[in-house]
């Protein structure tokens, strides 16, 4: 059951760079952290409704309303937005596996936040994993006057930054994961529709909008985040669940190609393949 749930999520997860790139055909990135944040606090919070749990999350928002807010700010509404913008100025292939980094990222500020000790291989592998992204970003020519889009290299990278950095106060809440996601999400969903007011921004709710912001709300922000977990609760060998995840940008490169169109560039393979293993050691480290 275990590696089935795990294959479920990172099936869904796969799907996802082609997913944000479809979706900012109709809708503005504003509006789509939004809509989508809205979908992912109505389906989070039915299923503690369904599973009895909401007194849980009436008590976390209760016990640690600023902190979770916070959180809430920091993922989804500043990340997505900031990931969201980085795929609107780079090719799909370049900012989904960009964004596989955030792990290199975290080994990193795991050593002034969390004390942990960054080996001279962590180094190593670090320095393998970005190179690959140099790779990736000039499509192999090594210069920067190759580069699509430097603004949206700077917010790939960004991204793993903000995501690195919520993942380390996640580990700090003591909550259940399913639990503090939601209420982050709830906490956020006013917040990200205010913004989008704020914004001026005329959305224009089309079928394609409405259903791409209802597939990123349900797939990349809540019910693949609810399989994950489960798979990673019920595995007997958490490794081998876990490592299910480098299968993700794998499988979104075939679909990246096949429903967008891009071509597959040669350095982009090249670039996973100096990326991937980077991450595998440090995570056996």
């Amino acid at each position: 059951m275990a590696l089935l749930l795990g294959l479920s999520a990172v099936l869904l997860w796969s799907t996802v760079a082609t997913a944000f790139k479809l979706a900012l055909r109709y809708l503005d990135v504003n509006s789509l952290v939004a809509l989508s944040c809205l979908v992912s606090a109505l389906v989070l919070c039915s299923y503690l409704l369904v599973q009895g749990r909401l007194g849980e999350l009436k008590d976390a928002l209760k016990a640690r309303p600023w902190t979770l807010l916070f959180m809430g700010l920091l993922n989804p509404i500043l990340y997505y937005s900031v990931l969201l913008r980085a795929y609107d100025l780079l090719p799909a292939q370049q900012a989904q596996t960009i964004n596989y980094t955030w792990a290199i990222t975290l080994s990193i500020l795991a050593v002034p936040f969390l004390g942990q000790r960054f080996s001279a291989r962590d180094a190593l592998m670090a320095a393998v994993g970005y190179f690959g992204v140099v790779v990736i970003a000039t499509e192999g020519q090594l210069s920067f006057g190759a580069i699509d889009s430097l603004t949206g290299l700077a917010l790939a990278l960004l991204s793993t930054l903000l995501w690195a950095v919520f993942w380390l106060g996640n580990t700090r809440l003591a909550l259940p994961g399913d639990v503090a996601l939601t209420a982050m999400f709830l906490a956020a969903s006013p917040l990200a529709l205010m913004w989008l007011v704020g914004s001026g921004v005329l959305v224009t709710l089309s079928w394609q909008a409405l259903a791409s912001a209802t597939y990123i709300g349900l797939f990349e922000m809540g019910v693949t985040f609810l399989l994950w977990s489960q798979a990673l609760k019920r595995a007997t060998q958490v490794a081998k669940v876990a490592n299910l995840i480098f299968l993700a940008p794998l499988l979104s490169l075939g679909l990246i190609q096949l429903f967008l169109g891009e071509q597959i560039h040669g350095a982009t393979l090249v670039g996973f393949a100096l990326i991937v293993p980077a991450l595998l050691m440090q995570q056996r480290g």
